[in-house]
Order: structure tokens, then sequence, then C-alpha cells
């Protein structure tokens, strides 16, 4: 069977791999996997003009099997993922690409208590939409729509309900670049309310001008303007607003993973860390889980994707979590990576830390890490590869730390190699990349 489902949702080109029939199918499938109980679904999307096309075909898809849809407009995936639960719905649907340019879009979906829907799930999904083979309704039993607009309140008085009631931002200036994204209304308002002067840069959609030398993806933008306008932090968030990437005061961009481990300790430090551990991705730098373990917090390794972090957080019990990508997830407050919520939480450590954003977060020094990728004809699993397991315990036995894995969207190899010296990791990536090519390109 064919899969449809990538790391986060069902993605492609608008119009070319996304058709409207491809989502007609899919949503039908969706809500006939789902439990049925209020009969409502609710559909949100980013600001991608290929949206319109998109959403129509779910909304005709949801109500000729007999649901009520709710449809709420350009909104952050994080708030469809807090609106499903706090709005009774049986499922939500975010209709993004996140970070990908305009051309393409995706669609991401969640249960009835907003959480993203589990491997087994996007089976039967799966399994359903290749049977093509639909309960159509008739007569009363055909469902409705109906455009809410006023929804973005309740989102905005939740994230508020994320920072500490006792602080504000009161003397802060902030730059804040929404990415010409879902959240372009959404960031400035909370913020603003917060009592920060707030500059909002790429807030004026038109359909194509999503992640375009904007956002999370072009931080170098927001670097400049934070320097222009004289601010004490910025933040850029991606097109559906999951991510966050961070730049102090200096313009410079903070580390992610350092990110991760000021906010865990933040969190240790006013006892608020379940279970005193978080959990990272494989992708995380070697330095942080060094830096975290001496404050004695616990570290939980992840695939890449933000889904698996949330995973393995449930797994074993913990509220934070994140990759070094910007997706963080702080699970008292979002079911998500949530932008505006990490954000929240930057501020509120860097109030209590009484320092500026450059010296607050430069909490240890990361291993330098060095990575490539090879074309390869065929996805031959690593483990039937003769030598394989030899010469990655050969790289382990020097000392240092490396990552091997195929993309999850192309036909590419990537190899990563992280340890104290940069010239012996270099020479050690040379020799991965020699053997995989060797293998895997003939």
């Amino acid at each position: 069977m064919k899969k449809l489902f990538g790391t986060d949702g069902v993605r492609g080109k608008a119009g070319e791999v996304l058709t409207p029939f491809l989502a007609t199918k899919l949503a039908m499938a969706f809500g006939e996997v789902i439990k049925k109980n209020t009969g409502k679904i609710l559909v949100g999307k980013d600001t991608r003009r290929s949206g319109y096309m998109i959403e129509n075909a779910i909304v005709s898809a949801l109500t000729a099997i007999g649901y009520d849809v709710i449809q709420i407009g350009p909104m952050p995936t994080p708030a469809i993922a807090f609106l499903t639960e706090d709005m009774r719905c049986d499922g939500g649907i975010m209709i993004s690409a996140s970070h990908n340019p305009y051309y393409d879009n995706g669609i991401k979906f969640f249960d009835n208590e907003g959480n993203k829907l589990s491997e087994n799930t996007e089976k039967e999904i799966e399994k359903r939409f290749f049977k093509n083979n639909f309960e159509l309704k008739k007569e009363k039993e055909i469902g409705k729509s109906k455009r809410i607009d006023d929804v973005i309140g309740r989102y905005i008085v939740h994230i508020k309900s994320s920072f500490p009631k006792h602080l504000n931002l009161n003397g802060y200036r902030i730059v804040l670049d929404t990415a010409n994204g879902a959240a372009y209304k959404v960031a400035p308002t909370v913020f603003s309310e917060l009592g920060a002067d707030v500059i909002t840069i790429n807030d004026k959609p038109n359909g194509f001008n999503i992640n375009q030398n904007a956002g999370a993806m072009h931080p170098e933008v927001l670097s400049s303007k934070v320097k222009e306008y004289r601010a004490d932090i910025g933040f850029a968030l991606d097109g559906d607003a999951d991510r966050l990437v961070v730049v102090d005061e200096n313009g410079e961009i903070i580390d992610g993973d350092k990110l991760l481990g000021a906010l865990a300790l933040y969190l240790h430090n006013q006892h608020k860390l379940k279970n005193n551990a978080i959990v990272i991705t494989v992708m995380s730098n070697g330095a942080l889980e060094k830096f975290l373990n001496e404050k004695e917090i616990k570290v939980y390794r992840s695939q890449v994707g933000d889904k698996y972090v949330l995973e393995t957080m449930k797994q074993h019990g913990l509220n934070f979590g994140g990759e070094q990508s910007g997706h963080i997830i702080f699970s008292n407050y979002a079911k998500t990576g949530d932008g505006l919520v990490s954000a929240l939480q930057c501020m509120a450590y860097l109030l209590q830390s009484g320092k500026k954003a450059s010296e607050a977060f430069d909490i240890f020094k990361p291993y330098p890490q060095i990575q490539t990728n090879i074309n390869v004809k065929e996805k031959i699993p690593l483990e039937n590869i003769e030598g394989c397991k030899e010469i990655l315990n050969s790289v382990e036995k020097e000392g240092y730390r490396h990552l091997v894995r195929y993309s999850g969207t192309e036909n590419k190899l990537r190899m990563l190699i992280e340890g104290e010296d940069i010239k012996k990791a270099k020479e050690l990536l040379e020799k991965l990349k020699t053997f995989f090519t060797s293998r895997l390109q003939k």
C-alpha cells in the first residue's frame, strides 16, 4: 500500500501532488476513521493562496459524510490543536506546508484532544483512502459548514495564560517576524497586550509571500531589523507558527540547542520540569546533553520530528522537549510545538535572569558538528549494507558521535559527525562519505 503521510501530515506541491481530489478523499477517510461524537470538525489554514482550493474540497468532503464543519480561516497550527479540544470537536484539520514555499501545501490532522494522530491511525486513514468506498449521506444527514471569525480571542487568552501573571513586558522592545504566515494577527496582539513595544515585520500576506525571505527560515532578516531598531530581542516564526528562532540584542541567532538548555534550566529552577527530564532529538548537540546532566536534568532522545518528541515525552511522563530547529513543546500549554508559547517562555526566562539575551542564552559551548549529504539510487536499509556496522563502530571508538540516516523526503543519505576536534571530525566524515558513496551510488 502506498504511503501518504510523512513525518507531519500529508504534504506536496499544490495542484500537482496535493490536488482537490486527494484532499477530498483524505478528508473523507479521516472523517470515517475517527470516532464521531459531537459531529463537528474544525478546519483552519495558513495564508497560502492554494488554501482556498484545499479548504473548499475538505469542507465539501466532510459535509458529504455527515459532519458539521467549523472554518476559522488563517490561524497557527497550535491554535487548531487547542481549539479542536476547546470547542469539543471530533477532530481538527490544519491546511499548511509549514516552512515550505507558497507553492507547496499540506494537511495536518488532530484528534478530539488536539493531539497529532498516531501512526496506527494514519495507517487506518491510508487504508480507507485507497479502499475508495465512502458512505455518502443523503437528505437530512448531510452536514453543514459555518465560518467563525472571532475564535482568535480564545487563542490569545490561552497563549497569555502561559506567561507568569506577576510579570509583564513593559520596557522591552521586541521585533516579531511572522513570515507572512498564519500568526500575522495573533503574534503582535499577544506581545502588545503584555506591554511590549512591538515592531512587526513580514505581516502582510498576499497568498504567495509566505516564508519568502522571511521568518524562521531566513532569520538574517530579523537580525538586521533587531539591530536597526535597537531591540532587546527578536522572534521569527515559520508559516504556521509552530517553530521559533530567536535573535539576541546584537542580532546574533541563538543556537537552538542553547535555547532548549536555557528553557529546561528555567523550568528546573522554577520546579516546573516534570520528572526532572527533557526530550531532545538525535540531531541535538552532545554538549547540550552534557550541560543538562551536569545540572542533574535527565535527557531522552527521540527521532527527528516534533511528533516523535511528543511521543517520547508521553512515554516518560514529561512536559518539555524540542528540536534544535525550533519546534519546542511545553505540554502544560500546548499539544504541539507552539512558537508563541515558546517565545513567551523565553521572555519569562529573560526577565527571571535579569540579563541581556546574549548573556542569558549563552550557557554552554556546543561541540563542532559537520554534516554532508549524498544522493542515493535506492534507500537500502543501513543494517543490510556490508561493513556499515563496523565503520560506524570505528567512529564511536574515536570518541565521536555520528548520525547517519536517509532523508524522509528525498533520495539522499544524511551524515553528521560531532566531536571536540573539528579537524578529526572532518576526517571521519570524509571516511563515511567515501564508504557510503561506494555502496549506494553503484
